[in-house]
C-alpha cells in the first residue's frame, strides 16, 4: 500500500522526488514501529497513535520532525479511507506539537561576501561559485536549482523559472553578481562535449557531463564552506534563509518575499522576520520618543 500511496503523491499531487523520499522514510519508520509491536495499520487507534508520538519523542526527534511525520501519517490514512482500505484515521485527533521556536540559521552579509570572493581558475571552480551565487541571489531551494534547465533561463530579464513544491512554477530573479558569473559559465560550458541528453538540457552539470544532483550541490557547498573557514555551519538552505532575511531587513514586503520563496502559507515566511539586535536597537532608537530623548541627552 505504501508504493500505491507514493505513486498517488507523485502522479496526482506532483510532489518532488526529495519530498517523496522523506515520505517514504517517515512511513517506513512508522511501519517498523508497528512491526516491533505486532500491530497492523488496522489495529491503530488514537491511544496507540499517541504512543507512537511518545516513541518519536523518546528517540530525541525535534517537534518539527515529529510534526512532519504526523502530517505524513494523516495524509496516508486519509488516502486509505478514500480508497476504502481503512475506516477512520487514528491520527486525525492527534494535535501537532508546539514548535521549538528555533530560528533558521542565516549568514550575515559579510559572511556571504567571504564565500563569494575568489577568482575561479577553471570551469568547475566557476560552476561552484555560480551555485553559491544563484542560491543566494534567487533564494531558491536546492532541489529547484538542481532541476533547472537552460530553457528556464531568461538572461535578458535576468530571471530563472523554477519548479517548486506541489509542481508549482515561479520566476526568481538573478542579481548582477550572479548574472556576471552565469554568463561566463555559459560561455565556458559550450566547450564541453555533452553527450547525455539530460546533461545537455541541464543548467548545472557534473564532471561526467550529467545533470548535477541535489546531493552533488550539497557536497560542493559543504566543501566551499570548509575551504572558507567560516566559523558556522552552512548548507544550501542556509543561503535561502540568508536571502529571505536580508531582503526583509532591506524593507521588502513580507508577501513579496513569500512569493519569491514559493511559500504556500504566509506563516512559513514569517519566521524570517527576525532581525539582529543592532538593527532592532536602531529601529527602537529612531521610533521610540523616550529613546530619542535619551540619545539627545547623551549626545
Amino acid at each position: 500500500m505504501l508504493e500505491r500511496y507514493l505513486q498517488y503523491l507523485s502522479h496526482v499531487r506532483h510532489l518532488s522526488a526529495n519530498t517523496l523520499s522523506s515520505y517514504r522514510r517517515d512511513l517506513e519508520s512508522y511501519f517498523s514501529f508497528l512491526s516491533d509491536r505486532n500491530w497492523t495499520e488496522a489495529d491503530m487507534d488514537a491511544g496507540r497513535a499517541r504512543s507512537f508520538v511518545g516513541h518519536l519523542s523518546r528517540r530525541g526527534l525535534s517537534s518539527r520532525s515529529i510534526n512532519r511525520i504526523l502530517s505524513a501519517l494523516r495524509g496516508y490514512y486519509r488516502f486509505l479511507e478514500r480508497i476504502g482500505a481503512q475506516a477512520g484515521n487514528p491520527f486525525a485527533s492527534i494535535k501537532s506539537l508546539k514548535a521549538d521556536g528555533k530560528l533558521p540559521t542565516f549568514l550575515f552579509e559579510e559572511e556571504i561576501e567571504r564565500l563569494l570572493t575568489g577568482e575561479p581558475e577553471d570551469l568547475w571552480q566557476l560552476r561552484d561559485l555560480l551555485i553559491l551565487e544563484l542560491l543566494y541571489s534567487t533564494g531558491c531551494r536546492v532541489s529547484e536549482l538542481a532541476s533547472a534547465s537552460l530553457k528556464d533561463l531568461d538572461l535578458k530579464n535576468a530571471t530563472l523559472r523554477v519548479l517548486g513544491k506541489g509542481h508549482k512554477e515561479r520566476l526568481v530573479f538573478i542579481g548582477q553578481s550572479a548574472l556576471r558569473c552565469l554568463r561566463e559559465y555559459l560561455v565556458r560550458r559550450k566547450a564541453l562535449r555533452l553527450t547525455d541528453g539530460e546533461g545537455q538540457r541541464a543548467l548545472l552539470v557534473n564532471r561526467r557531463g550529467k545533470r548535477l544532483s541535489v546531493r552533488g550541490i550539497q557536497t560542493i557547498v559543504d566543501r566551499l564552506v570548509i575551504q572558507s573557514r567560516l566559523d558556522k555551519p552552512a548548507t544550501p538552505h542556509t543561503f535561502r534563509h540568508s536571502f529571505a532575511t536580508h531582503v526583509l531587513q532591506q524593507g521588502a514586503d513580507i508577501r513579496v518575499v513569500q512569493e519569491l520563496l514559493g511559500h504556500a502559507s504566509l506563516s512559513t515566511t514569517q519566521v524570517y522576520t527576525h532581525l539582529d539586535m543592532d538593527r532592532l536597537r536602531e529601529v527602537y532608537g529612531a521610533a521610540h520618543p523616550h529613546a530619542r530623548a535619551a540619545q539627545e541627552e547623551n549626545g
